[in-house]
């Protein structure tokens, strides 16, 4: 895909999502909540749902591995494609890690009969990569990517790479009250400085 078309499908998915979220301004914010359950629900109804993280911390992994509830509230979801070196390549907190994604609107996944349109930075390598603190919320450049994006540090290697499925609380602070659930796949990497 041409630079040219992949800005295209970046722009007709802004503008989707700005559409989107514009008719929901008649809902409550309780009816939108269930609108984004409902989308959530209906994606991971195609996967294997793990509750609890195991003991151990050993994930499945592969595209074909189950989705695992990594917060009590079920905020966020994960499926491991790569765990990373768990034991001795952990983030430190404060550590800055480096990472590309792609999000997809799971609202619009499941109000348009599971169309695809992706935003993010993973494919284009003219984008810069984004960064966060590790679990350091304190300074905006971390804050503003939401607590969903940091849980996987916790519990893999830095050089991981997974599918989260985030609710609009975990994901990015400036986008919480749009209440749009997203499912991320990113992979997470070290500096190479």
């Amino acid at each position: 895909m041409t630079k040219t078309l992949k800005w295209l499908a970046a722009i007709v998915a802004i503008l989707a999502t700005t559409a989107f979220n514009s008719c929901n301004d008649n809902k409550s914010y309780a009816e939108q909540l269930n609108d984004e359950r409902r989308a959530c629900n209906a994606y991971l109804a195609n996967y294997e749902v793990i509750n609890d993280i195991p003991e151990d911390t050993v994930f499945q992994t592969g595209s074909d591995a189950p989705f695992y509830r990594i917060d009590k509230d079920g905020n966020v979801y994960m499926q491991v494609i790569k765990a990373g070196d768990r034991k001795n390549d952990r983030a430190k907190t404060s550590e800055t890690i480096y990472f590309r994604y792609t999000r997809y609107n799971l609202t619009y996944w499941y109000t348009q009969n599971h169309l695809w349109v992706g935003d993010g930075n993973a494919d284009d390598m003219s984008m810069a990569p984004c960064y966060l603190k590790y679990n350091d919320f304190t300074l905006p450049a971390s804050a503003q990517w939401g607590f969903g994006l940091h849980l996987p540090l916790g519990l893999l290697g830095v050089n991981c790479e997974v599918n989260l499925v985030i609710k609009s609380q975990f994901g990015f602070t400036n986008e919480i009250s749009y209440v749009t659930p997203y499912m991320y796949h990113v992979r997470y990497y070290h500096s190479q400085i």
